[in-house]
Protein backbone atom coordinates (compact mmCIF):
# COMPACT_ATOMS: atom_id res chain seq x y z
CA UNK A 1 0.00 0.00 0.00
CA UNK A 2 1.19 3.54 -0.73
CA UNK A 3 -0.23 4.98 2.47
CA UNK A 4 -2.39 7.55 0.72
CA UNK A 5 -5.59 8.61 2.42
CA UNK A 6 -9.05 8.38 0.87
CA UNK A 7 -10.19 11.66 -0.61
CA UNK A 8 -6.71 13.12 -1.08
CA UNK A 9 -5.32 14.30 -4.41
CA UNK A 10 -6.30 16.93 -6.96
CA UNK A 11 -9.87 18.25 -6.46
CA UNK A 12 -12.21 17.25 -9.27
CA UNK A 13 -15.41 19.14 -10.05
CA UNK A 14 -17.51 16.59 -11.96
CA UNK A 15 -20.44 18.99 -12.17
CA UNK A 16 -18.27 21.44 -14.05
CA UNK A 17 -16.91 18.66 -16.26
CA UNK A 18 -20.50 17.60 -17.00
CA UNK A 19 -21.56 21.13 -17.91
CA UNK A 20 -18.52 21.87 -20.06
CA UNK A 21 -18.96 18.64 -22.03
CA UNK A 22 -22.56 19.55 -22.79
CA UNK A 23 -23.80 16.06 -21.98
CA UNK A 24 -26.80 17.44 -20.13
CA UNK A 25 -28.15 18.90 -23.36
CA UNK A 26 -27.99 15.48 -25.02
CA UNK A 27 -29.68 13.71 -22.11
CA UNK A 28 -32.34 16.42 -21.93
CA UNK A 29 -33.05 16.06 -25.65
CA UNK A 30 -33.43 12.32 -25.16
CA UNK A 31 -36.01 12.91 -22.43
CA UNK A 32 -37.76 15.47 -24.59
CA UNK A 33 -37.80 13.49 -27.82
CA UNK A 34 -38.71 10.05 -26.47
CA UNK A 35 -41.67 9.10 -24.30
CA UNK A 36 -41.06 6.48 -21.60
CA UNK A 37 -38.08 4.14 -22.15
CA UNK A 38 -36.95 4.69 -18.56
CA UNK A 39 -34.51 1.73 -18.49
CA UNK A 40 -32.98 2.83 -21.80
CA UNK A 41 -32.48 6.41 -20.61
CA UNK A 42 -30.95 5.13 -17.37
CA UNK A 43 -28.53 2.93 -19.32
CA UNK A 44 -27.53 5.84 -21.56
CA UNK A 45 -26.92 7.95 -18.46
CA UNK A 46 -24.74 5.19 -16.99
CA UNK A 47 -22.66 5.04 -20.17
CA UNK A 48 -22.36 8.84 -20.19
CA UNK A 49 -21.17 8.81 -16.58
CA UNK A 50 -18.61 6.09 -17.30
CA UNK A 51 -17.18 7.93 -20.28
CA UNK A 52 -17.08 11.28 -18.49
CA UNK A 53 -15.27 9.81 -15.49
CA UNK A 54 -12.91 7.87 -17.75
CA UNK A 55 -12.04 11.05 -19.64
CA UNK A 56 -11.17 12.78 -16.36
CA UNK A 57 -9.16 9.78 -15.21
CA UNK A 58 -7.11 9.84 -18.40
CA UNK A 59 -6.42 13.53 -17.99
CA UNK A 60 -5.31 13.03 -14.39
CA UNK A 61 -2.87 10.31 -15.33
CA UNK A 62 -4.99 7.41 -14.07
CA UNK A 63 -4.54 5.48 -17.29
CA UNK A 64 -6.65 2.38 -17.81
CA UNK A 65 -7.74 0.22 -20.71
CA UNK A 66 -9.87 2.45 -22.97
CA UNK A 67 -13.53 1.52 -22.57
CA UNK A 68 -15.05 -0.57 -25.33
CA UNK A 69 -17.92 1.33 -26.91
CA UNK A 70 -19.52 -1.11 -29.35
CA UNK A 71 -23.17 -1.71 -28.45
CA UNK A 72 -26.22 -3.86 -29.05
CA UNK A 73 -29.71 -2.34 -29.12
CA UNK A 74 -32.44 -4.97 -28.86
CA UNK A 75 -36.16 -4.37 -29.08
CA UNK A 76 -39.17 -4.46 -31.35
CA UNK A 77 -39.57 -1.97 -34.22
CA UNK A 78 -40.56 1.58 -33.40
CA UNK A 79 -39.06 1.66 -29.90
CA UNK A 80 -36.59 4.49 -30.52
CA UNK A 81 -33.38 2.58 -31.29
CA UNK A 82 -32.33 4.82 -34.18
CA UNK A 83 -33.08 8.00 -32.21
CA UNK A 84 -31.03 6.78 -29.25
CA UNK A 85 -28.18 5.86 -31.60
CA UNK A 86 -28.14 9.44 -32.90
CA UNK A 87 -28.08 10.87 -29.37
CA UNK A 88 -25.37 8.39 -28.40
CA UNK A 89 -23.22 9.52 -31.34
CA UNK A 90 -23.68 13.15 -30.31
CA UNK A 91 -22.68 12.34 -26.73
CA UNK A 92 -19.61 10.37 -27.83
CA UNK A 93 -18.55 13.31 -29.99
CA UNK A 94 -18.94 15.85 -27.20
CA UNK A 95 -16.85 13.67 -24.90
CA UNK A 96 -14.14 13.28 -27.52
CA UNK A 97 -14.58 9.54 -28.16
CA UNK A 98 -15.42 9.99 -31.86
CA UNK A 99 -14.17 12.68 -34.25
CA UNK A 100 -17.39 13.57 -36.08
CA UNK A 101 -20.42 12.23 -34.24
CA UNK A 102 -22.40 11.29 -37.34
CA UNK A 103 -24.46 8.11 -37.76
CA UNK A 104 -24.38 5.87 -40.83
CA UNK A 105 -27.42 3.57 -40.71
CA UNK A 106 -27.30 0.44 -42.86
CA UNK A 107 -28.82 -3.01 -43.31
CA UNK A 108 -27.47 -6.24 -44.79
CA UNK A 109 -28.07 -5.05 -48.35
CA UNK A 110 -25.63 -2.17 -47.85
CA UNK A 111 -22.84 -4.52 -46.72
CA UNK A 112 -23.25 -7.86 -48.47
CA UNK A 113 -22.70 -8.39 -52.19
CA UNK A 114 -24.44 -10.83 -54.50
CA UNK A 115 -21.38 -12.39 -56.10
CA UNK A 116 -17.74 -13.23 -55.34
CA UNK A 117 -15.61 -10.14 -54.80
CA UNK A 118 -18.57 -7.82 -54.28
CA UNK A 119 -18.92 -7.89 -50.47
CA UNK A 120 -15.51 -6.61 -49.40
CA UNK A 121 -15.63 -3.32 -51.35
CA UNK A 122 -19.25 -2.69 -50.29
CA UNK A 123 -18.47 -3.25 -46.61
CA UNK A 124 -15.26 -1.22 -46.73
CA UNK A 125 -17.02 1.68 -48.43
CA UNK A 126 -19.65 1.76 -45.66
CA UNK A 127 -16.93 1.61 -43.01
CA UNK A 128 -15.09 4.46 -44.69
CA UNK A 129 -18.20 6.63 -44.54
CA UNK A 130 -18.80 5.72 -40.89
CA UNK A 131 -15.26 6.37 -39.64
CA UNK A 132 -15.16 9.02 -36.95
CA UNK A 133 -18.74 8.29 -35.94
CA UNK A 134 -21.25 5.51 -35.39
CA UNK A 135 -22.17 2.65 -37.71
CA UNK A 136 -25.73 1.53 -36.95
CA UNK A 137 -26.55 -1.90 -38.43
CA UNK A 138 -30.26 -2.62 -38.23
CA UNK A 139 -31.44 -6.24 -38.19
CA UNK A 140 -27.80 -7.26 -37.90
CA UNK A 141 -28.66 -10.98 -37.63
CA UNK A 142 -29.40 -11.08 -41.36
CA UNK A 143 -25.65 -10.81 -41.93
CA UNK A 144 -25.38 -14.44 -40.82
CA UNK A 145 -27.23 -17.06 -42.88
CA UNK A 146 -25.72 -20.46 -42.04
CA UNK A 147 -28.36 -22.28 -44.06
CA UNK A 148 -26.87 -20.83 -47.25
CA UNK A 149 -23.34 -22.10 -47.93
CA UNK A 150 -22.88 -19.56 -50.73
CA UNK A 151 -23.94 -16.57 -48.64
CA UNK A 152 -21.39 -13.76 -48.40
CA UNK A 153 -22.56 -12.33 -45.08
CA UNK A 154 -19.78 -14.06 -43.17
CA UNK A 155 -17.23 -12.12 -45.20
CA UNK A 156 -18.83 -8.85 -44.12
CA UNK A 157 -18.81 -10.02 -40.49
CA UNK A 158 -15.11 -10.83 -40.65
CA UNK A 159 -14.28 -7.40 -42.05
CA UNK A 160 -16.43 -5.76 -39.37
CA UNK A 161 -14.75 -7.76 -36.61
CA UNK A 162 -11.31 -6.68 -37.76
CA UNK A 163 -12.24 -3.01 -37.90
CA UNK A 164 -14.14 -3.13 -34.59
CA UNK A 165 -10.97 -4.40 -32.92
CA UNK A 166 -8.23 -2.49 -34.73
CA UNK A 167 -9.99 0.86 -35.19
CA UNK A 168 -12.20 0.97 -32.14
CA UNK A 169 -10.78 4.40 -31.27
CA UNK A 170 -12.30 5.83 -34.47
CA UNK A 171 -15.54 3.90 -34.94
CA UNK A 172 -18.39 2.73 -32.72
CA UNK A 173 -20.62 -0.04 -34.08
CA UNK A 174 -24.20 -0.47 -32.85
CA UNK A 175 -25.98 -3.70 -33.81
CA UNK A 176 -29.76 -3.61 -33.59
CA UNK A 177 -32.69 -5.98 -33.97
CA UNK A 178 -35.28 -8.22 -32.36
CA UNK A 179 -34.09 -9.59 -28.97
CA UNK A 180 -34.45 -13.33 -29.71
CA UNK A 181 -32.79 -13.11 -33.12
CA UNK A 182 -29.93 -10.98 -31.77
CA UNK A 183 -29.33 -13.56 -29.05
CA UNK A 184 -29.06 -16.35 -31.62
CA UNK A 185 -26.78 -14.16 -33.74
CA UNK A 186 -24.37 -13.63 -30.84
CA UNK A 187 -24.46 -17.32 -29.93
CA UNK A 188 -23.48 -18.16 -33.50
CA UNK A 189 -20.81 -15.43 -33.66
CA UNK A 190 -18.80 -15.46 -30.40
CA UNK A 191 -16.22 -13.11 -31.91
CA UNK A 192 -18.89 -10.48 -32.43
CA UNK A 193 -20.39 -11.10 -29.00
CA UNK A 194 -17.02 -10.57 -27.33
CA UNK A 195 -16.67 -7.12 -28.88
CA UNK A 196 -20.02 -5.82 -27.64
CA UNK A 197 -19.61 -4.06 -24.31
CA UNK A 198 -23.02 -2.50 -23.82
CA UNK A 199 -26.34 -4.28 -24.30
CA UNK A 200 -29.34 -1.95 -24.20
CA UNK A 201 -32.85 -3.43 -24.18
CA UNK A 202 -35.71 -1.34 -25.54
CA UNK A 203 -39.12 -2.23 -24.05
CA UNK A 204 -42.39 -1.92 -25.92
CA UNK A 205 -44.43 1.19 -25.17
CA UNK A 206 -47.51 0.97 -22.96
CA UNK A 207 -50.90 2.11 -24.27
CA UNK A 208 -50.64 5.34 -22.27
CA UNK A 209 -47.17 6.01 -23.69
CA UNK A 210 -48.39 5.36 -27.23
CA UNK A 211 -51.18 7.86 -26.66
CA UNK A 212 -48.63 10.41 -25.48
CA UNK A 213 -46.61 9.73 -28.63
CA UNK A 214 -49.71 10.21 -30.78
CA UNK A 215 -50.56 13.50 -29.05
CA UNK A 216 -46.98 14.70 -29.49
CA UNK A 217 -46.92 13.79 -33.20
CA UNK A 218 -50.24 15.50 -33.85
CA UNK A 219 -49.12 18.60 -31.97
CA UNK A 220 -45.96 18.82 -34.06
CA UNK A 221 -48.16 18.71 -37.18
CA UNK A 222 -50.68 21.26 -35.75
CA UNK A 223 -53.45 18.68 -35.37
CA UNK A 224 -55.30 17.35 -32.34
CA UNK A 225 -58.01 14.81 -31.47
CA UNK A 226 -61.40 15.89 -30.24
CA UNK A 227 -62.58 14.01 -27.13
CA UNK A 228 -64.49 11.33 -29.03
CA UNK A 229 -61.62 10.69 -31.45
CA UNK A 230 -59.15 10.42 -28.60
CA UNK A 231 -61.27 7.80 -26.86
CA UNK A 232 -61.65 5.91 -30.14
CA UNK A 233 -57.89 6.01 -30.74
CA UNK A 234 -57.26 4.58 -27.27
CA UNK A 235 -59.53 1.70 -28.26
CA UNK A 236 -57.69 1.40 -31.58
CA UNK A 237 -54.35 1.09 -29.78
CA UNK A 238 -55.62 -1.71 -27.55
CA UNK A 239 -56.69 -3.69 -30.61
CA UNK A 240 -53.65 -2.88 -32.74
CA UNK A 241 -51.14 -3.99 -30.10
CA UNK A 242 -52.49 -7.51 -30.32
CA UNK A 243 -52.22 -7.76 -34.09
CA UNK A 244 -49.22 -8.96 -36.13
CA UNK A 245 -46.47 -6.58 -37.25
CA UNK A 246 -47.17 -4.03 -34.55
CA UNK A 247 -44.29 -1.52 -34.60
CA UNK A 248 -44.92 0.73 -31.59
CA UNK A 249 -44.33 4.41 -32.47
CA UNK A 250 -43.96 3.55 -36.15
CA UNK A 251 -47.44 2.00 -36.19
CA UNK A 252 -48.82 5.06 -34.41
CA UNK A 253 -47.34 7.36 -37.05
CA UNK A 254 -48.72 5.25 -39.89
CA UNK A 255 -52.20 5.20 -38.38
CA UNK A 256 -52.16 8.96 -37.85
CA UNK A 257 -51.11 9.50 -41.45
CA UNK A 258 -54.14 7.50 -42.60
CA UNK A 259 -56.41 9.52 -40.30
CA UNK A 260 -55.08 12.75 -41.77
CA UNK A 261 -55.92 11.43 -45.23
CA UNK A 262 -59.48 10.67 -44.15
CA UNK A 263 -59.82 14.07 -42.52
CA UNK A 264 -58.61 15.78 -45.69
CA UNK A 265 -61.09 13.82 -47.80
CA UNK A 266 -63.94 14.68 -45.43
CA UNK A 267 -63.09 18.37 -45.64
CA UNK A 268 -62.73 18.20 -49.42
CA UNK A 269 -66.08 16.52 -49.86
CA UNK A 270 -67.76 19.18 -47.70
CA UNK A 271 -65.90 22.05 -49.37
CA UNK A 272 -69.13 23.90 -50.10
CA UNK A 273 -69.57 24.41 -46.37
CA UNK A 274 -67.81 27.18 -44.47
CA UNK A 275 -64.66 26.01 -42.69
CA UNK A 276 -62.59 27.43 -39.86
CA UNK A 277 -58.96 26.88 -38.90
CA UNK A 278 -60.23 24.60 -36.12
CA UNK A 279 -61.82 22.36 -38.73
CA UNK A 280 -58.44 22.02 -40.43
CA UNK A 281 -56.75 20.97 -37.19
CA UNK A 282 -59.22 18.55 -35.60
CA UNK A 283 -59.17 14.78 -36.11
CA UNK A 284 -62.69 13.51 -35.41
CA UNK A 285 -64.00 10.11 -34.37
CA UNK A 286 -65.06 8.98 -37.89
CA UNK A 287 -61.46 9.35 -39.07
CA UNK A 288 -60.39 6.91 -36.37
CA UNK A 289 -63.20 4.40 -36.64
CA UNK A 290 -62.88 4.19 -40.42
CA UNK A 291 -59.94 1.85 -39.81
CA UNK A 292 -60.70 -1.68 -40.99
CA UNK A 293 -59.28 -2.83 -37.66
CA UNK A 294 -62.61 -2.04 -36.00
CA UNK A 295 -64.53 -3.97 -38.67
CA UNK A 296 -62.24 -6.96 -38.23
CA UNK A 297 -62.67 -6.80 -34.47
CA UNK A 298 -66.45 -6.70 -34.76
CA UNK A 299 -66.40 -9.55 -37.25
CA UNK A 300 -64.26 -11.65 -34.93
CA UNK A 301 -66.49 -10.92 -31.96
CA UNK A 302 -69.67 -11.91 -33.79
Amino acid sequence: MDGSLPGTGTPIDLSREFEEAGIGEVLDSLDRDLVGLVPVKRRVREIAALLLVERVRQREGLAAEPPSLHMSFTGNPGTGKTTVAMRMAEMLHRLGYVRKGHVVAVTRDDLVGQYIGHTAPKTKEVLKRAMGGVLFIDEAYYLFRPENEKDYGQEAIEILLQVMENQRDDLVVILAGYPDRMQRFFESNPGMASRIAHHVEFPDYTNDELMQIADSMLKSWNYHFDNEARAAFAEYLSIRRGRPNFANARSVRNSLDRMRLRQALRLFESRDQALTTDDLAIIREPEVRASRLFEEEEGGAS
